[in-house]
C-alpha cells in the first residue's frame, strides 16, 4: 500500500477537487522539471522551470519510496499534467500520486516501486506542465489527465473548439484518447504516459496509436504491480515539433520512437517524423545488448535538462532509464533505455523525449 497521508492532508488543506479544466490562450504557461536522487535530493544541474531566477525545486521524503517535489512559484489550483520516469539499474518504475497547489508553489507527489519488492527509494526524472497557447501546424501539443473516472484536465493547441476526449474501453485498464485538430499524415511526434494513483501501485504505457489528418487516436494501457490490467488515473502528453513542457523557444529538445528495439547496431526509427531534433543535430539509436538501447541526440550539449520514457505495446512491460544521461560538447547520450517484463530485461518499444535549457 502506498503511503499517502501527506497527499491526502495537502489536498484536504487546499480544498481541491478533481474538476474538468481546459487552458485558455490568455493564461501564461507554467512548467518545471527536475531529477531527484535517492534521499530526496534534487540535482541542481537537472532542474528548471518558469519560476523567477534564483529559485529552485526542492524535494521531501514521505513514506517508503515516496517523494514530494516542490516546484516554486508555479502553483495551479487545478489543471496541468505530470510525468515521471525511474532512473535505476533494477526493475523499478515510478508513478505520480497527485499534484496540488501549496501557497504559490506546485507539489508533485511521486511514488516509486521495484517489481516483486514493493516501495523503493529510486532516482527519478519528473515534469509538471500547464499549457495555454495555440500553435500553427505542423507544431502540435495536447494533454489529458484522467483522474480515474473522468477527464480532470486537458489542453489542445490547435484551437479553442478542439476538445480532447478519453473513453474507457470494455476491458479493464484500457482507454482511447482522441486529440482532434492535432492530426498528421502518418505517425509523427512523441507521446508520454504516466500512471496517476494516490493509493494503488500502478504503471501505464502507450498501448496503440493511429494518426489521421483529423486527429491523433491513442490507446492507454495500465497495470498493477503484478502486471494485471488496472483501472486507474493517468496523464498523457502528445507533442510534435515542441518540447514535452511549454518551455521558451530558446530551449532545445529532441524525441524519438524506438519502434524496432531488437535491431542490431545503429538505426534510425521510421517513419522519419517520429524523431525530431530542434537543433538539426540528428538522432541515433543503437543496441549493445538485450534491453540496452543507447540514444544519442546531436547538437544538444545542454544543462538543466530532462528525459522521459514511456513503453509502447500490448502487454505489461515497462521501461526506465538505466542511468542519468550524459552531456558532451556536441551531443547528449542516454545510456540506456531499459525495459522489463516483470523483473526480466527485454527488448521492447519505447518513446523517449529530451529537453534542455
Amino acid at each position: 500500500m502506498i503511503v499517502r497521508t501527506l497527499c491526502i492532508a495537502a489536498l484536504a488543506a487546499t480544498g481541491l477537487a478533481a474538476t474538468t479544466t481546459a487552458a485558455t490562450a490568455a493564461e501564461p504557461p507554467r512548467w518545471g522539471f527536475a531529477v531527484v536522487r535517492s534521499g530526496a535530493v534534487v540535482d541542481p544541474m537537472r532542474q528548471a522551470g518558469s519560476w523567477p531566477d534564483g529559485l529552485k525545486a526542492e524535494a521531501t521524503a514521505g513514506g517508503p519510496g515516496q517523494v514530494l517535489v516542490r516546484f516554486p512559484q508555479i502553483g495551479m489550483a487545478a489543471g496541468g499534467v505530470a510525468h515521471v520516469t525511474a532512473i535505476s539499474q533494477s526493475a523499478d518504475w515510478c508513478q505520480v500520486q497527485d499534484w496540488w497547489q501549496s501557497g504559490a508553489d506546485e507539489i508533485v507527489a511521486v511514488q516509486c516501486h521495484r517489481y516483486g519488492v514493493g516501495p523503493i527509494a529510486s532516482w527519478f526524472s519528473v515534469t509538471f506542465g500547464y499549457s495555454a497557447q495555440y500553435l500553427p501546424a505542423p507544431q502540435a501539443f495536447g494533454y489529458v489527465h484522467w483522474n480515474g473516472s473522468a477527464v480532470a484536465a486537458r489542453f489542445n493547441s490547435s484551437a479553442p473548439a478542439a476538445v480532447n476526449t478519453a473513453e474507457p474501453l470494455t476491458n479493464p485498464g484500457l482507454w482511447r484518447v482522441t486529440l482532434p485538430g492535432l492530426g498528421s499524415a502518418g505517425h509523427a511526434g512523441n507521446i508520454q504516459v504516466t500512471a496517476v494513483d494516490p493509493a494503488v501501485p500502478a504503471r501505464c504505457k502507450l498501448g496503440g496509436w493511429n494518426a489521421t489528418a483529423a486527429a491523433q487516436s491513442i490507446v492507454v494501457r495500465c497495470y498493477d504491480a503484478t502486471g494485471t490490467p488496472l483501472n486507474t488515473g493517468w496523464s498523457l502528453t502528445y507533442h510534435r515539433e515542441r518540447a514535452i513542457t511549454w518551455t521558451p523557444t530558446s530551449y532545445r529538445f529532441a524525441y524519438t520512437f524506438d519502434n524496432a528495439p531488437d535491431t542490431p547496431g545503429v538505426y534510425l526509427p521510421t517513419p522519419y517524423p517520429v524523431s525530431h531534433n530542434s537543433q538539426s543535430g540528428g538522432v541515433q539509436l543503437s543496441r549493445s545488448a538485450v534491453a540496452r538501447r543507447q540514444v544519442i541526440f546531436g547538437g544538444l550539449n545542454g544543462y538543466r535538462d530532462n528525459v522521459q520514457v514511456t513503453a509502447f505495446g500490448y502487454g505489461p512491460e515497462f521501461c526506465n532509464l538505466f542511468a542519468p544521461w550524459e552531456s558532451y560538447s556536441t551531443y547528449v547520450s542516454i545510456r540506456y533505455v531499459t525495459c522489463y517484463n516483470g523483473a526480466v530485461q527485454v527488448d521492447h518499444p519505447a518513446m523517449i523525449t529530451y529537453l534542455a535549457r
